[in-house]
Order: C-alpha cells, then structure tokens, then sequence
C-alpha cells in the first residue's frame, strides 16, 4: 500500500493538480470520476487581434471582464438563465434583437457575450448580422472593417473577417459593409451553411447573433429559423406594449 501511495503522489506532482484518476476511472477515494475537460490558453493564430480601450468600454457601458463593472452582476444573472435555456435544449446558437431601433439589442449582445466568454471552459463568438445599421464596431471602438457581408457578397475567408477583441474567449465577426439587400443574404443558402458550420465546428463554442430590429425589416423573422434560441431585448419605459407583441409573433414561438 506504501508503494501505492507513492506512486500516486508522483503522479499527482507530475500532473499538477490534486486529482489523479485511477485506470478505473475512479478517484483514489473511490468516488466516480466526473467529465474531463483540458482547459488550455487559446492563442489566435488566424483571427485578428484587436487592442480595446477600457476606457472606451465604460463609456460605451460595456462591461469589462479585467475590470469591475456596476454592469456586470446584471448580465451575469441574464447570463445564468441563458445558459440554463441552452443546456436544457442541447443548444449553442442565440439570436438577439428587438422590437425596433435604440432598444439596446446590440449592447445586450455585446454585454451577455463578454459575459458568457467567463466561462471557463466555454469559447463565444459574437456575430453582428444587422446589415443595414451594424453597430457592435462602433461599441469596441474597430472602425470600419469587413465582416459578414464582405463573405457573403465578395467570398472573402472568414479568417480574414474574424477579430479577437483582447477579451479572452471572445470572437467578434463584424457585419462589415452595409448592404441593401440584407434581407435576401440573412435567407440565402450560403447563410444557412455558415450557421450550420459554426454550430457544429467547435462544440464548446456559443454563437451568438445580433440581428436587425423586427419591425424594421424583415432580416430577423427570415433568420430566426436557422438559431435555436432568441432575446427581444425592449427598453423600459419606452417601448410600446403592442409593438412588442407584433415583434414577439414574428419570432418561432419554440424558440
């Protein structure tokens, strides 16, 4: 037995940690050992890496995972019932949107994804698919860059579309140039294809989408078919009862 537990606390430095899993796939207390995960730190080799100002953030309202935010503790209870939701439906695509415009969609996107990016052993990429009016760029202080239009027009890579905000775990696609035709790119085939390959390429990746007001065009309610969660965000005070009602029927009431 002596000789087992020196075995056993050899391993355990070697490894690092205070667990070491028997070939039983027991713990050496006996209890059953849980699922594994490797938690690495990612590196971006492909997408670009973009330096943020924290003091652009606050002003922005956007919360800061580095730093204390008054903003924080709030997304961080939307961020629990969201991903309760998810795990509940085997889930890993949300679409965000609204009613109509100036509602706060793009920011509660920003925000919950940040959030959810805190998550250990969980990547997020964030997606602005609001063609006509993007604005999760302006939020992060980016420019104009390309994004999503760029790829769906002009078949430019996605890796060369892709940007890491310096907030860990964080994937930004920008919506890029805006586009007219928005609404025939959201319900076009190359769309559904890229939904469908990035909520199967990474498993432990979320992807969430900030879509176009629903009464404004028609982008959201053509779109909503291919994610299998959604948020209308409202702003208290200011929108109106019946237009969140006729925003609301426009949306897949399963999701």
């Amino acid at each position: 037995m002596e000789r087992i537990k020196e075995a056993l606390d050899r391993a355990r430095k070697e490894r690092g940690g205070d667990s070491v899993w028997l070939d039983n796939g027991h713990l050496p207390n006996g209890q059953i050992k849980p699922p594994a995960f490797k938690l690495e730190e990612i590196v971006y080799t492909q997408s670009r890496v973009a330096n943020i100002s924290p003091k652009l953030l606050a002003q922005n309202r956007v919360i800061n995972n580095q730093q204390q935010s008054r903003y924080g503790d709030i997304y961080k209870v939307l961020r629990t019932q969201v991903l309760r939701k998810l795990g509940e439906r085997g889930a890993n695509t949300l679409a965000i949107t609204s009613p109509g415009p100036g509602e706060g969609k793009s920011l509660t996107a920003l925000n919950l994804a940040i959030s959810m990016a805190m998550e250990l052993d969980k990547t997020v990429l964030l997606v602005d698919a609001d063609l006509r009016n993007p604005s999760l760029h302006r939020l992060l202080g980016l420019g104009k860059v390309p994004g999503l239009s760029d790829y769906l027009t002009s078949g430019v890579p996605l890796n060369e579309l892709l940007i890491h905000p310096s907030i860990p775990r964080l994937v930004i696609l920008p919506a890029g140039k805006n586009i007219a035709n928005s609404t025939e790119m959201m319900s076009s085939q190359r769309m559904a294809k890229l939904v469908q390959e990035m909520k199967t390429r990474y498993p432990s990746r979320y992807v969430i989408f900030d879509l176009p007001p629903l009464l404004n065009v028609a982008d959201a309610s053509v779109f909503a078919p291919l994610v299998e969660t959604a948020i209308m965000v409202v702003e208290e005070g200011v929108t109106k009862t019946e237009a969140a009602k006729r925003a609301a029927a426009l949306l897949p009431q399963e999701k």
